[in-house]
């Protein structure tokens, strides 16, 4: 089954994410600020993470920072799940280590299918999959 871990501090997103995702046959672990993530990495695989940028204490980047520098992790895909959508926030995601970024609101019809294509290529970002 595949595994991904929500890093998302806002309760009622968390929820819409993992059910869409819970629904879509994917395993969730949740997380609600970046110190929760990198313990949650500590004691998990993952094949992708979706990482809210906009976090409480240690914002997205910083946890990215923190992930970059563990060896185990390294290979794991991170995609950024942000309300950040303005021209340019996509290359300082794609800079900071992200393979791309999924812009909230969702959009719950593609949301599944665009998480999966970035698993399946590896962190190719899904159009060019």
């Amino acid at each position: 089954m595949t595994k991904v871990l929500v890093v998302e501090d806002n309760l009622m997103n968390m929820e819409l994410v993992t059910f869409i995702l819970t629904a879509g046959g994917i395993d969730v672990t949740q997380a609600f600020d970046g110190p929760e993530a990198l313990d949650k990495i500590k004691e998990k695989t993952f094949d992708l993470i979706l990482l809210d940028i906009q976090l409480p204490g240690m914002d997205g980047i910083e946890v990215i920072r923190n992930i970059n520098t563990d060896k185990v992790v390294l290979n794991t895909p991170i995609v950024a799940l942000t309300a950040h959508a303005m021209q340019g926030d996509e290359q300082k995601f794609i800079d900071a280590g992200c393979v791309g970024y999924i812009s909230k609101p969702i959009d719950i019809s593609t949301f599944v299918e665009r998480v999966n294509s970035y698993i399946a290529g590896g962190g190719a970002k899904p159009e060019d999959t």
